[in-house]
């Protein structure tokens, strides 16, 4: 199919039949093409003009519609008796070049046009000669100022979103009736980003290095660019921050050398054109001595130079270099990887140009080099070959090989507290986390859609990576899950031992992971040197340095604002987050001040740098909602927006009013404008009104002012003050603090349906409600968090500190599948209950669930206070003796043979849901201990039925539990879940699948119907039978005892878009957004989210196996 002989600019597939699709080109061709037949279907040519966008026409099946430059829009028809070409009516003349049009699916005849200046034109099928609206819309530059539009014009628009991006990689969502952006990312990379970096003094900023020829630095909480290079570098390959707060980066580019970016002035400051024309393809600022600077590249050398270009060593390769580290313990050793297969290291501090070592054993071209932070002598590179190789260079070989990628290998970055932790990113689209001991991988990640190439930690956040890739993504990760017993030794209040340690012993096979960095022991020596509060200063420290960016350095401000801490030990950017309301005006108009007062330089403003005007506006509006309104009105007069002002003035007073009013009517009396006499006639300012007519020679017009001046028709404005004091402002204040209240839930349910869980709980802390703001950490299963913040809080917090407990005593039981430690995390389960009053119950079901050998357990029974083993079957035998179900259970499933306590629970529930006035509360204690036997005697063949019923009664008080618990969407899927079961296993119990299904419609009848928005169209309502049902149901549910806690979950992350890790969920049929948790068959996967809220009501997996789930 090769009509066209020029470049194709435009193609479209038809939405009516799939087979046909239509194109454009510079030889001022459209062709229509039917794909099936590879033919040409029908051609248009010697059209006017190349067709820069083109589309075929929704509302009807033979047409295209094409346009070029200012336009018009052609309209093609090439069949039937109207075929040929004709012009779209009011499409034509626009001002600005058009480089897309789309048409509306399902309003005929409504299309959008895109023009190259940012601007948007709308046009409605209707008889106007102009677009419905210009909008012009900007991401990071200057929007050119639209035409002005008469009063006939500016009629207002039908609602209507628009989709735009920007050449600079902004994207935006923008309302066309409301005329402001509902979403607008400012910009962004449009290629590869090949290489990204912290900056050394700032966790919170990250920059990133693109074959689109920028640098661009990130604020990491907000996602936003702060600051961008100024571009036309070409391929940018490598960035490397300066070190300290010198604010500098330097920059390694495919052709154009290396240079120097001061990021705060916005302007290169040093170029370096050592290596020519060749490409640098990695550049590294030494961090021990700040004047150095290593670059390689394609002509085969790797030169140090100084910051000012002072040339100190080229090392000379055989081919070319593709990367060079400097050592982090010795500032004068580096290393580089070549072409050659060979890892070099050198050292600066001589004249000679020879290595001091050569690695060899890599099959393919070495890339990039690191060497660990934490072990002398050690360092990784990775190869072509898909390999990463571990060197020890006292020992002068490779001590590791790691193998699992599948393509050449790219990203690589040593933790920075756990020193046998690194990481690999590969074209193979993945990320490997490997144990540097044993050469095990612990975890890959298929997340990114193409080549990963840079990876990157902050010491100040060791457990925060970075990665970036072809994809044009950056992503933020935690390895917190890989460090979990750690987290919790901290939480548990364990000894200095068993979280920092030194890095001899952390690097052996078996240990646990102990930190070992300089950020930890720094933290240690603060913690030691307090007089009083140890703790908590401990866990707040402990806190921001293991937590993920995303609003916990806000929380912990707003948690110590709570504990009573003076406003003047607040850090610097606490008004940049969530304040608490006490500070919220303070702060807010201290900002307004600086706005109003900020002179803009004409350089180094940053991203799209706002102009005084914008500066000005900003400040007033702020002003207008603290309530300032004389400073609103008096920043409005600056910008020449004197309408808005004085509308707005009376606010303040009807003397303000006048006032403003007189000033008005002086400018324009100076400007010599008639709009000076409405202004002087509603102030009653006769006399500036003749005196204006008269100096203007309108002698006439100036004799009837004053004329109906005389006869009464202008009076001087008279202002009264009314006495006595005004009506008190406490009439108002409950209204005022009920509506402050529903907007903050408002707020914190978006942060939180949004994944930002921690954000949702600022909301809350700042008004003080720390109920609420505990129960969006724990179901935004920031669980670690929760406990800390929970702890510090104290007293108000208890409930739901101790609930978190408990689900984190939960984690514990299961995490020895991971770590290989199932005593010590026992025990660490148990540490954790212990923390909460009345923790017997979950005391015994940690130790039921325990499944080591008699010694260990009766030494968990000892530290939980229960009896021994041998002890519990006859307490078990006494209990059953005196009638006492609950504690026959216990003691049973405390005993070497719980098996025996199955058949007595389930007899006991079944006998409960026989009554029909039976409730949740009365069963549900049951069988959640009953839950907690240990795994393999559950799945004993013996147990078969009773692990039948078990799986059963579980699965239906599960749904009940849900529903109580608004987990709506598992509730279809648990009722689902028990039908199956009933059907498919042999069982006897009170439940059957006819009176499940109708439970389950009566909850949806009920459910929707309560919670239809006006703006939907009518469900059915429920009919009396299903009300009846529902009643009965809510019955027997009761309420929940901690109400904080219903709602659904939704962890950090839940609104990611899935990318080449698409899983469809086996609860709901649907692709799963966010993060997936994989069930025991290593197969099935659901939603993290639904695998909490399941693991909350029904610990068994949804797969029917009898085991547990622990999604914690």
């Amino acid at each position: 199919m090769s009509e066209h002989k020029k470049t194709i600019t435009a193609i479209s597939w038809c939405p009516h039949n799939p087979d046909l699709f239509a194109s454009g080109s510079t030889d001022n061709l459209v062709i229509v093409w039917n794909v099936a037949e590879q033919k040409v279907i029908a051609k248009l040519d010697n059209i006017k003009g190349i067709p820069a966008c083109l589309g075929w026409c929704w509302d009807t099946d033979d047409a295209v519609a094409f346009v070029s430059q200012k336009g018009p829009l052609l309209l093609w028809t090439i069949s039937g008796p109207d075929s040929g070409v004709s012009v779209h009516k009011e499409a034509h003349g626009f001002v600005s070049d058009v480089s897309i049009f789309r048409w509306h699916t399902q309003k005929k005849g409504k299309v959008v046009f895109g023009h190259i200046d940012g601007s948007i034109s709308l046009f409605q099928p209707v008889s106007a000669q102009s677009p419905n609206k210009n909008h012009y819309t900007s991401s990071t530059s200057e929007a050119v100022p639209p035409p002005n539009l008469t009063q006939n014009q500016a009629f207002s628009l039908p609602p209507g979103h628009v989709v735009c991006c920007f050449l600079d990689g902004g994207v935006g969502l923008y309302d066309m009736g409301a005329k402001k952006w509902d979403f607008l990312r400012e910009l962004g990379h449009v290629e590869t980003i090949f290489d990204c970096k912290f900056k050394p003094d700032d966790p919170n900023l990250l920059a990133t290095a693109s074959f689109d020829g920028t640098i661009k630095v990130w604020d990491i909480n907000t996602l936003t660019a702060l600051y961008t290079s100024p571009g036309n570098e070409g391929v940018i390959f490598a960035l490397s921050w300066a070190p300290g707060d010198l604010n500098c980066i330097a920059g390694a580019t495919s052709r154009n050398g290396a240079f120097i970016w001061d990021v705060q002035k916005g302007k290169m400051i040093q170029r370096f054109n050592e290596h020519g024309k060749n490409g640098i393809f990695y550049i590294a600022w030494s961090h021990r001595d700040s004047k150095r600077i290593a670059t390689c590249s394609g002509d085969g050398f790797c030169i140090i130079r100084t910051t000012d270009g002072k040339l100190l060593h080229k090392y000379k390769h055989p081919a070319a270099v593709f990367g060079c580290d400097w050592s982090q313990n010795n500032k004068d050793m580096i290393a580089t990887g070549c072409e050659d297969k060979n890892v070099r290291v050198f050292y600066v501090a001589t004249s000679s140009n020879q290595p001091l070592k050569v690695f060899t054993g890599h099959t393919a071209r070495v890339f990039h080099v690191k060497w660990s932070p934490l072990r002398e002598g050690i360092l990784c590179s990775g190869s072509d070959d898909g390999s990463v190789r571990i060197w020890d260079y006292t020992q002068d070989a490779c001590i590791n090989i790691l193998n699992g990628h599948t393509a050449p290998v790219r990203g690589l970055t040593w933790n920075t507290e756990i020193p046998y932790l690194l990481i690999s990113g590969s074209w193979d689209s993945t990320i490997k986390v490997w144990d540097t001991r044993e050469g095990v991988c612990l975890d890959t990640v298929y997340d990114h859609g193409a080549d990963v190439y840079g990876l990157t930690c902050h010491p100040s956040r060791p457990f925060t990576m970075a990665s970036c890739s072809r994809d044009s993504t950056v992503r933020l990760w935690s390895l917190i899950p890989l460090i979990t017993p750690l987290q919790i030794n901290i939480l548990a209040d364990r000894s200095w031992e068993e979280i920092i340690g030194n890095t001899d012993n952390a690097v052996k096979e078996g240990s646990p992971p102990l930190l070992c960095g300089k950020v930890s022991r720094d933290i240690k020596q603060e913690v030691e040197n307090l007089m009083c509060n140890p703790r908590v200063k401990k866990l707040r420290l402990f806190s921001e340095c293991l937590s993920p960016p995303g609003g916990s350095d806000n929380l912990w401000n707003l948690v110590a604002v709570i504990n009573g801490q003076h406003d003047s030990l607040l850090p610097q950017n606490y008004s940049k987050g969530m304040m608490h309301l006490k500070h919220l005006i303070k702060f807010r108009t201290s900002e307004a001040q600086e706005l109003t007062t900020i002179k803009v330089s004409k350089f180094g403003g940053g991203i799209g740098a706002p102009t005084k005007e914008k500066k000005l506006k900003e400040a007033a509006e702020l002003h207008l909602r603290l309530g300032q309104i004389q400073r609103y009105c008096e920043l409005m007069v600056e910008l020449g927006e004197w309408d808005k002002a004085l509308s707005i003035a009376p606010g303040v007073s009807v003397k303000y009013w006048r006032k403003l009013m007189q000033r008005r009517a002086d400018q324009l009396i100076q400007e010599d404008k008639d709009d000076v006499i409405p202004y002087c006639i509603a102030t009653g300012d006769v006399r500036k009104l003749v005196d204006f007519f008269v100096s203007r020679g309108q002698l006439k017009e100036a004799l009837l002012v004053a004329q109906a001046a005389c006869e009464g028709n202008m009076q001087p404005l008279h202002i009264s003050t009314p006495k006595g004091a005004s009506s008190s402002d406490d009439i108002y204040k409950e209204d005022f603090n009920e509506l402050l209240h529903k907007v903050i839930n408002e707020l914190a349910e978006w942060y939180f349906q949004d994944g930002r869980a921690v954000l949702a709980a600022c909301c809350h802390l700042a008004v003080d409600d720390i109920e609420l703001a505990m129960a969006y950490l724990i179901r935004g299963n920031e669980l670690e968090l929760a406990v800390s913040v929970g702890t510090v809080l104290g007293e108000p917090a208890v409930p739901e500190t101790h609930y978190a407990l408990q689900l984190l005593a939960r984690k514990c039981m299961m995490i020895s599948m991971c770590f290989l430690l199932c005593y010590t995390n026992r025990n660490l389960a148990a540490d954790l209950l212990l923390m909460t009053p009345d923790s017997k119950a979950q005391l015994v079901k940690l130790c039921a669930f325990y499944p080591g050998c008699n010694e260990e357990i009766n030494d968990l029974h000892k530290k939980c206070n229960l009896p021994p083993v041998e002890e519990c079957i006859e307490l078990a035998e006494k209990a059953l003796a005196d009638g006492n179900v609950f504690d026959t259970i216990k003691y049973y499933l405390l005993s070497q043979e719980p098996e025996k306590a199955l058949p007595i629970g389930i007899d006991f529930v079944k006998g409960c849901m026989k009554n029909s006035d039976w409730t949740l509360d009365t069963v549900y204690p049951v069988l959640d201990l009953l839950s907690f036997i240990r795994t393999e005697k559950l799945l004993l063949h013996l147990c078969t039925n009773t692990r039948n019923e078990l799986l059963i009664l579980c699965g239906y008080v599960g749904a009940l539990l849900a529903i109580r618990r608004q987990y709506q969407s598992i509730v279809p899927a648990l009722y689902e879940y028990t039908s199956q079961l009933l059907k498919r296993r042999v069982v006897s119990v009170p439940l059957k699948i006819e009176h499940l299904s109708e439970e389950l419609d009566a909850w949806r009848a009920c459910t929707q119907s309560a919670n239809q928005s006006s703006e939907e169209s009518p469900c059915t309502p429920p009919s009396d039978s299903q009300r009846t049902v529902y009643e009965t149901l809510l019955k027997r549910l009761k309420e929940e005892p901690l109400k904080g806690i219903t709602g659904q979950d939704y962890v950090t992350g839940s609104n990611l878009p899935s990318h080449s890790d698409i899983h469809i969920s086996c609860l709901t049929g649907l692709k799963i957004q966010g993060p997936v948790y994989f069930l025991e068959d290593g197969k099935s996967a659901i939603s993290l989210n639904d695998a909490l809220m399941w693991a909350k009501v029904n610990p068994f997996s949804p797969l029917g196996t009898g085991i547990r789930l622990n999604p914690f």
